[in-house]
């Protein structure tokens, strides 16, 4: 189970890294954006990143 939990934490730093590698620019502008929201918007980002990983984890997990 800790391999699993490891394996994702390592997933995770590979697809964040994709968008910096391939559109250098367009990621500065986004985070330069990301940088400018007030904290309550910040996380309000975050937990509809969280509930649409769970969400898709649980659609995987019924559908495949």
């Amino acid at each position: 189970m800790l391999q699993d939990i490891l394996r994702a934490l390592v997933l995770v730093f590979v697809i964040e890294g994709i968008l910096p590698f391939v559109l250098p620019s367009r990621s500065r502008l986004l985070f330069a954006r990301l940088a400018q929201l007030d904290e309550r918007a910040v996380r309000v980002l975050g937990l509809t990143s969280m509930l649409g990983g769970v969400i898709s984890l649980q659609l995987l997990r019924w559908f495949a």
